[in-house]
């Protein structure tokens, strides 16, 4: 399998295998605003380390805020009405419920933001986000903190990849054919932005679930 690493200028759109990805979409204070409406939702849904239906741990850690939120244990991968404490998710903050109506022109609200928190040496593995209803809909991310090396593929596993380094405050939406590429994230450059004090990257992706 090839894969090539492609660059794009801050603040231009750029098509990456049908993904489109918006460079420096947010600023740095919005940046740094988003990131405190992540901890006001981890104060009530706290991050937590899941597992693979196999049993082992992801190197992630993660959250959500909204309707659902998308769990995983050996029960497998699905969405989930409350946070594994038993508590209702809180609600999508009001930036990035802004920003899926600005990007998509939907007016229908997402049903889940999935919060994921990289650390040092955190991965995740080509896949694809099939656990939705119906996968007409848009996948909108947002990066938040270091440099994260994105990676982008086919419908079907195998054969050439395109990876890009999405940076803290870009924005990219898997839509249309893309919706269903299998993706990923090969590696963090750890403390290569000033966001997180002590490192990290924040990655949010909205979904409608039902």
């Amino acid at each position: 399998m090839k894969n090539r690493v492609v660059s794009a200028p801050r603040g231009s759109p750029l098509d990456l295998g049908g993904v489109a990805v918006w460079p420096g979409w947010f600023d740095a204070g919005a940046q740094a605003a988003l990131v405190d409406d992540i901890r006001t939702v981890a104060r009530s849904a706290p991050f937590f380390r899941p597992v693979t239906p196999r049993g082992q741990p992801m190197s992630v850690r993660m959250t959500s805020a909204g309707r659902y939120g998308w769990v995983s244990d050996r029960r497998g991968y699905r969405y989930a009405p409350r946070h594994p404490s038993g508590a209702d998710w809180p609600p999508i903050p009001q930036a990035v419920l802004a920003l899926w109506h600005e990007v998509t022109g939907l007016d229908r609200a997402p049903d889940c933001c999935l919060v994921n928190f990289y650390g040092e040496g955190a991965r995740m593995g080509l896949h694809q986000d099939r656990d939705e209803a119906d996968f007409s809909w848009p996948v909108v991310s947002v990066s938040l903190g270091d440099d994260g090396l994105f990676r982008v593929g086919g419908q079907t596993r195998g054969g050439r990849t395109q990876s890009l380094w999405l940076k803290s405050g870009d924005v990219a939406v898997l839509g249309g054919a893309a919706r269903l590429a299998f993706h990923g994230v090969d590696r963090i450059r750890f403390r290569s932005s000033p966001l997180l004090p002590e490192g990290g990257r924040i990655n949010l992706t909205l979904r409608m679930v039902d």
